[in-house]
């Protein structure tokens, strides 16, 4: 389809010169061509003709992609999927995509646009359970990370925790920095693994979030706190992505999350989802033009809060959120 060529190459360009007028024409694109989306549209009474600016834009329940296939196009397009790693009992996510190797470049667009080329890094990937199932994007963009930084001593870690430090030991003064990615419940679990005060040199760490019923919930300060304590850092950095998405937002510490240039975050007031809110608590709405063969209005389950200085920081998890949102399709 030629819409996704052109798109796609916008994309690739890393920068977008009017966001809005993007995110208006994916609007128009998907609304035509998404049929769970268009369904969603007319359950809602909405003419996508009427809508002329991206905040009067429906946002997708973020639930649909566990029920339905949200493309925007023909099935015989897509090329596979991503899915979700959820907890026993739930249904998990499926995100069809029409090109792995897009994914991949966009993430290390992302990634490279904040931190430099990751051939100035080491990349030590701990993402155990999301390693033993099939479907992570997660592991898709960490192997990729790894192959990017051409370094011999970046790889997977799975639970060999003393292999692990002693690789971050052996790293400290290589003179390249070392990126310790990893998903929030194994970074503890590693954390409670040191033994004294313990210098790692150059060390990014980096959580993804997810506890997936490994650990007790604890809010993002307590981890935070923690992590820094164990890994002897000043901050603790942050990737917020999700199946769902094919962008990625990056906090270099303090949990405040920048949005790359194809993202843009909305918060929704927590009782009327058809309400912005500015400067205080709400749902999490995000625009992620580099969705444009899926759907790039997605209306998240996480709770969060806009900061003045543009950035977002995310608060946690709606309550209820397994069973809100889709309640107005029809079948």
């Amino acid at each position: 389809m030629n819409s996704f060529k052109s798109f796609s190459e916008k994309i690739k360009t890393g920068k977008i010169d009017d966001f809005d007028a993007l995110a208006m024409d994916s609007f128009l694109f998907q609304s035509t061509h998404n049929k769970i989306y268009q369904r969603y549209l007319e359950v809602r009474g909405i003419r996508p003709r009427d809508i002329t600016e991206i905040k009067a834009i429906p946002f997708l329940p973020i639930g649909m992609f566990k029920t339905t296939q949200v493309i925007s196009g023909p099935e015989a397009l897509f090329s596979g999927w991503y899915s979700s790693s959820g907890t026993t009992g739930q249904e998990n996510s499926r995100h069809y995509i029409y090109s792995k190797d897009f994914y991949l470049e966009h993430c290390v667009n992302n990634f490279e646009s904040v931190y430099g080329s990751l051939e100035n890094f080491h990349v030590l990937a701990l993402l155990p359970s999301y390693l033993e199932r099939e479907g992570s994007s997660l592991v898709d963009m960490a192997a990729h990370f790894i192959e990017k930084s051409q370094s011999i001593h970046s790889g997977f870690y799975l639970y060999d925790h003393e292999a692990l430090l002693g690789k971050m030991k052996a790293l400290k003064k290589d003179g390249r920095k070392t990126l310790l990615l990893g998903v929030t419940f194994a970074l503890l679990d590693l954390a409670e693994k040191i033994n004294g005060h313990v210098d790692y040199g150059d060390l990014i760490v980096m959580e993804t979030g997810g506890m997936k019923g490994r650990r007790k919930e604890m809010i993002r300060e307590e981890v935070h706190k923690v992590l820094r304590s164990a890994f002897n850092v000043n901050q603790i950095h942050s990737e917020y992505g999700m199946t769902e998405l094919m962008s990625q937002a990056y906090s270099p510490g303090g949990g405040k999350f920048w949005c790359s240039p194809f993202m843009k975050v909305l918060i929704r007031d927590v009782y009327d989802p058809f309400v912005y809110t500015s400067g205080t608590t709400g749902a999490i709405n995000v625009i992620d033009l580099a969705n444009f063969h899926s759907c790039s209005f997605i209306e998240t389950e996480d709770l969060g809060v806009k900061n003045k200085d543009g950035s977002f920081t995310v608060l946690g998890r709606m309550d209820n959120s397994e069973t809100r949102g889709c309640n107005l399709m029809i079948n």
